[in-house]
């Protein structure tokens, strides 16, 4: 399952990262700074942060208001309780407005490489973010990236700007060469993104029910609830706890 994660979400970052190349990488950074543009009145610090925490709580609210709406069965061994959950959490970030695991990397991507020049610092800076991300490049991934974009320097006897169409088309194509064969195919990637979504789900229902299961046993450990009998954590509906 972890090993599972792990490839997609390294295939994730993969293609953000080669699609980033394309368009410059500032679609997203650009929205972001049109909406924050200097057409806005100054503020001050007190006011940003107390707008940070009203944002904050407003996305907090409308995921608890999901939650208590929504059914959830604690039974990471039932296929159709996982799916369920995990259709449940994607309700949640999409009403609070909360980033998926693919659009977390993109615009993480997009955002720290916006107004770079070529395609070498890219690459160096892509492998920043990984490091303090804490992903590890299990595959070799970025190697073979370098290694495409050394070749192409070599033959035009320059850097590789991001904004030469030519080259660069050259280089997106060696990447397909690296994705073929590594096993990646962008058009699995959707197929491959529900998988994850599920195996995700699994494991948060997996967590939740060891610690019902604790928060239960700790509970019966207190005389008033000596006699009690301890319930399926499947028969417990957390709309209740709410």
């Amino acid at each position: 399952m972890a090993m599972a994660a792990r490839l997609v979400s390294r295939s994730r970052q993969l293609y953000s990262a080669q699609a980033a190349f394309v368009n410059g990488g500032a679609t997203q950074a650009r929205s972001f700074a049109k909406d924050t543009a200097s057409d806005r009145p100054p503020v001050s610090g007190d006011d940003l942060l107390k707008g940070i925490f009203f944002e904050v709580k407003k996305k907090f609210e409308t995921a608890l208001g999901v939650l208590k709406k929504e059914k959830i069965t604690i039974d990471p061994d039932d296929p159709a309780a996982v799916a369920r959950y995990a259709e449940v959490m994607k309700t949640v970030r999409e009403k609070a407005g909360l980033f998926s695991d693919s659009q977390r990397i993109k615009y993480t991507i997009e955002t720290f490489t916006n107004g770079i020049p070529d395609a070498r610092t890219y690459l160096n800076t892509l492998q920043e973010i990984r490091v303090k991300s804490g992903l590890i490049d299990h595959l070799g991934i970025e190697p073979l990236m370098m290694e495409a974009v050394e070749k192409i320097e070599k033959d035009i006897k320059k850097p590789l700007l991001r904004n030469d169409k030519k080259n660069m088309a050259t280089l997106l194509a060696e990447f397909d060469k690296i994705n073929k064969k590594l096993g990646f195919s962008k058009e699995d990637l959707p197929k491959i993104g529900e998988e994850l979504e599920l195996e995700i789900a699994k494991s948060e229902l997996t967590e939740l029910k060891k610690e019902c299961i604790e928060a239960m046993e700790t509970q019966l450990k207190r005389e008033e609830f000596k006699d009690e009998e301890m319930p399926d954590v499947k028969t417990l509906d957390i709309r209740n706890f709410l």
